[in-house]
């Protein structure tokens, strides 16, 4: 297994602006500010390099719609961070079900986030899902799979959520913690998730930095990521540089060098199932 060490600090910034002072001493609030600089130090952090899969193998029809799920097997996908499928994760009934289990986010035993071992850029990606009652879970895209680290620690994510009993539709701000807002940034607006149980139909475009989230065929969500917007929103979120400085590294530049990234689903500890996956690349 590959991998490729990245470290960010400041430190050393600060005590080379102590030194240049010239002999003044610092009044409280440069000190202040010295001290924030320091809190926001990135901490080290670990790229891994696992295999991918070859896309063309994977059927794709006149359209140019790429099956990503068969409906019958695990082919293509694997767990984040590591290089086979968590149990916790099964198919029922030409669904990939997240089984419940109560433990909280990634706290089974054999549980945690997956994805589709495939860096995608510029795409359409369409999926269904459907929630049981109070559950709770997320599409992520632009992943990048840092070890150690949960998947929303590189990844905007659109919220799969019980909205009627799920206390996290209650949160945040304006509702942007509802069905497929932008977690914790961009409420979805119109709401019109169905009922739990029912099937939704959802949708991820990603094009050169724009991104739209699709509810039931309408366009709930618009952003531009690596824009000076997309940082102010990080700022204002949980994900802001004082408050989670890694967070904030990796998803204020979202897909890495390469802008590109994997498609994954997170397991929350609830019971919600995806099926009909399938993505058409834009060029």
């Amino acid at each position: 297994m590959k991998k490729a060490i990245f470290s960010i600090s400041v430190i050393a910034a600060v005590a080379g602006l102590i030194a240049c002072g010239g002999g003044k001493k610092a009044d409280s609030s440069e000190a202040q500010d010295e001290a924030a600089t320091v809190t926001a130090a990135v901490p080290e952090y670990k790229l891994l390099d696992l295999p991918i899969v070859d896309l063309s193998t994977f059927p794709k029809d006149a359209d140019g719609w790429i099956t990503l799920f068969d409906g019958k097997t695990f082919n293509g996908w694997r767990g984040y961070d590591r290089a086979d499928m968590p149990t916790q994760w099964v198919i029922d009934d030409n669904a990939i079900h997240i089984k419940g289990s109560g433990a909280g986010e990634a706290g089974a035993k054999d549980g945690g986030d997956i994805l589709f071992a495939y860096k995608f850029k510029n795409y359409e990606f369409e999926f269904e899902w459907k929630v049981a009652k109070g559950s709770n879970s997320g599409v992520f895209y632009m992943i990048q799979e840092v070890e150690g680290q949960p998947a929303y620690i590189s990844a905007p994510e659109y919220q799969v959520l019980d909205n009627e009993n799920h206390p996290d539709a209650k949160l945040g701000v304006d509702g942007n913690r509802q069905s497929a807002s932008l977690y914790d940034m961009i409420p979805a607006k119109p709401q019109n998730a169905k009922p739990i149980g029912e099937w939704n139909k959802g949708k991820i475009m990603s094009y050169k930095g724009t991104i739209v989230h699709y509810l039931n065929d309408a366009a709930v969500v618009e952003y531009h990521l690596w824009t000076q917007k997309w940082t102010d929103m990080l700022q204002a979120s949980k994900f802001s540089q004082s408050e989670w400085p890694l967070a904030f590294e990796l998803l204020n530049n979202c897909g890495g060098v390469n802008k590109e990234g994997f498609i994954g689903f997170q397991d929350h500890g609830d019971d919600v199932w995806f099926r009909n996956l399938r993505i058409k690349i834009l060029d």
